[in-house]
């Protein structure tokens, strides 16, 4: 291959420009080389989020948003493994540890209305093959991949439905998305935030109810950020499909008399809230002791309204 072709190969495969617009994204991934793994697992981002997963191997599908209906992608599946088998014909692929990927999807400006699209493959890292939207045909990157472009644009029925897929079904699924998203996806709400001590020498930094699901947690002494004895728990789901998280702070009772201890927690809905340890303990004798005074009342009323029913 003479530079000047090689030269045009490399122009023509830079990577696409994005603009401030919404994209869904599709991203199959498959590896040869390594025992007990999937086959080919596809991931489905709206704007960098998370929407569905497929795992081949052991045919496993999962909407990561509870309000999504689940879709059927078998044929792009199967057309995908279809592909990646030429793919790594085309390198002479006889051993070792290799990774193809897809990454196909749609952008759409809810401003403008402007709409596009791209697909391509990655080998090992690099791009190897990319769709040209405008003419609808595959552009090879790499000498390799030269006899995969011209097979796959001389199937004009695989052209046809990719053109569908990504110019009106994967456009028309990405609006649904946004329009759903402005009420759903794109809140922001506030974490409630409570420390507390889980026994002497453990105290807890709990933050619930916040979306989205990012947040930062962290545990101070004097205000200097601590990276020992602090125990950082997973984010969960809750009902309600907001998120909660907590972390647990190793302190002894005497550490807790000589320095302050606050939690701080850092969410995109507002500025970071701040718990004070020291202010817990000193109001928790009162606090406690005011529940147990209230519940042996409580107690105490029924005693007696059930003596006066039994003597009567």
């Amino acid at each position: 291959m003479g530079f000047v072709t090689k030269l045009a190969l490399f122009f023509t495969c830079l990577p696409i420009s994005t603009v401030e617009s919404n994209v869904l994204q599709y991203f199959y991934t498959a590896t040869s080389g390594v025992s007990n793994i999937s086959k080919i697992v596809s991931v489905e981002k709206l704007n960098g989020m998370d929407m569905d997963f497929f795992e081949s191997l052991l045919q496993r599908y999962g909407p990561r948003q509870t309000w999504m209906d689940p879709v059927d992608q078998e044929y792009w599946h199967s057309k995908t493994m279809e592909h990646f088998v030429t793919v790594m014909e085309s390198f002479n692929v006889t051993g070792g540890v290799h990774t193809i990927q897809r990454m196909c999807g749609c952008m759409w400006d809810d401003e403008t209305g402007i709409t596009d699209c791209y697909d391509q493959y990655n080998y090992d890292g690099q791009v190897v093959l990319r769709l040209t939207k405008r003419q609808m045909r595959w552009t090879a990157c790499v000498a390799e991949t030269v006899p995969t472009m011209n097979k796959w644009n001389n199937n004009s029925a695989d052209l046809a439905r990719l053109e569908r897929f990504l110019t009106h079904e994967c456009t028309d699924r990405l609006k649904k998305y946004v329009q759903y998203g402005d009420r759903v996806l794109w809140r922001k709400v506030t974490p409630d935030v409570s420390v507390y001590l889980s026994n002497s020498s453990s105290a807890v930094c709990h933050a619930t109810g916040f979306y989205p699901e990012a947040v930062n947690i962290t545990w101070k002494r004097d205000g200097a950020e601590m990276q020992e004895d602090v125990d950082v728990g997973e984010t969960l789901p809750n009902e309600d499909e907001t998120f909660q998280k907590r972390v647990v702070l190793t302190v002894s009772p005497e550490e807790r008399k000589k320095f302050k201890f606050t939690c701080e927690v850092a969410h995109q809905s507002g500025e970071p809230i701040s718990r004070t340890l020291a202010e817990v303990n000193e109001h928790l004798g009162i606090i406690v002791g005011c529940v147990i005074a209230a519940l042996l009342g409580v107690v105490v009323t029924i005693v007696c309204v059930w003596r006066k029913k039994k003597d009567h």
